[in-house]
């Protein structure tokens, strides 16, 4: 069954690629139907893949392959809830060592383009807290690019 609400993705032409990398990376993953072109068009030919069905951590997604027309931002990112620094580290090395870009704040960007957020739930946890354990969090997460579980937990801890 089609779910009701898919996240739709624009690639210039790797959809299938971006799609087999995010499965082969996080859990609940996979890569589902591809779908190519029955005939020639302006732009492609017939057998291109013109859209591919995948999932990323449970989440439904449409990588559609339409060309340089529109390009990924910031604007929309994934973000992924990670348990220790361990797992952080796996996530971001990933994205960053297969032509990804570092960003500020626990963001990267992948070789697509797609923006990424690999969020401690140690971070998470502490901007819920509010107060003076979410300004420690916040104000030691700013001067960050990946995410430091330890360093965030000691700022939770700290006494003013």
């Amino acid at each position: 069954m089609t779910p009701k609400n898919t996240i739709c993705l624009w690639f210039e032409k790797d959809a299938l690629d971006a799609a087999t990398f995010y499965a082969a990376t996080f859990p609940d993953s996979r890569v589902g139907t591809v779908f190519t072109a029955p005939a020639d068009f302006p732009g492609g030919k017939k057998g291109d893949v013109l859209t591919v069905e995948f999932t990323v951590c449970g989440i439904p997604c449409v990588g559609l392959n339409g060309g340089p027309i529109f390009k990924q931002s910031e604007a929309f990112s994934f973000q992924i809830a990670t348990d220790d620094q361990e797992e952080t580290d796996r996530y971001w090395n990933a994205i960053v060592g297969n032509g990804g870009k570092e960003s500020a704040c626990g963001w990267c960007k992948d070789r697509w383009g797609v923006s990424w957020q690999i969020t401690p739930r140690t971070l998470t946890d502490a901007l819920i807290a509010g107060g003076d354990e979410a300004e420690r969090a916040f104000t030691a997460m700013m001067t960050m690019q990946k995410i430091d579980v330890a360093a965030i937990d000691t700022a939770r801890k700290a006494s003013t």
